[in-house]
């Protein structure tokens, strides 16, 4: 089982991202995307065997950086991959309940961090707000029932990834969007379970014009997608006029 870690200007938190990370995980890849900090040197002095560093040499987006791990998570033979943040934002003791998922059947279990008790009081308001209307249009656009769908506590199995092609997702914020149209086109079993939302003096990456205008623009697409494919499989199920 391994962790991918996609970073970016995390010189600062790395080191406590990799400390929470259980002593049962087999394998830690830590993507440096493209950082102009040390994060890269941060995650290497952590001194832990288990944990790889790979390196983009120029800024492609968490997206790619994700992709980034993932390749290499499987690759090195994990059957599944946990991603987990390079900013400390993913609590240890919520990672049980996304492998149990997996383990009764999910090829993608993601944490829900609005179904936690007491999530308003634990999030900032605009982000509250803003995940609530991301994750209804998200619903719409994939026809996935997911309420939290900008979380990215998350569990892929090997068997799911083999149906996606990960490399086209979208490389940057809206990642995770794009990324649960591909599950619903491939079939792929999504279980949200409830995560802890830990939010502590880290700062968010994400800019208006994420949440405004490209997370919307890619849900459009992937609506249409699903439009497109769901009419494909109608006619193609269609009786023979002969």
């Amino acid at each position: 089982m391994a962790v991918v870690v996609p970073a970016y200007r995390e010189a600062r938190l790395i080191g406590r991202t990799l400390r929470a990370i259980p002593a049962w995980i087999d394998d830690v890849v830590v993507v440096d995307d493209g950082s102009d900090d040390d994060t890269a040197g941060a995650a290497e002095r952590h001194g832990d065997r288990r944990v790889r560093v790979v390196r983009h040499p120029t800024n492609r987006g968490v997206g790619a950086a994700i992709a980034t791990g993932y390749r290499h998570a499987f690759e090195a033979g994990a059957d599944v991959a946990v991603v987990m943040a390079g900013d400390a934002q993913m609590d240890p003791d919520d990672l049980p309940r996304l492998l149990q998922a997996m383990g009764q059947g999910a090829g993608y279990a993601k944490g829900d961090r609005l179904s936690w008790p007491e999530a308003r009081k634990r999030m900032p308001w605009t982000r509250w707000l803003g995940n609530h209307i991301l994750a209804a249009l998200t619903r719409w656009a994939t026809g996935l029932d997911v309420r939290d769908s900008q979380c990215g506590y998350t569990a892929l199995s090997r068997e799911a990834a083999s149906l996606l092609d990960l490399e086209s997702i979208w490389p940057r914020y809206g990642y995770p969007n794009d990324l649960l149209g591909a599950m619903a086109t491939a079939g792929v079993t999504v279980q949200e379970v409830p995560v802890r939302p830990v939010y502590r003096d880290e700062e968010s990456g994400v800019g208006w014009r994420d949440a405004v205008i490209v997370i919307p623009a890619l849900l459009a697409r992937v609506a249409w997608r699903r439009w497109r494919s769901e009419n494909h499989n109608a006619v193609r199920a269609l009786p023979s006029s002969r």
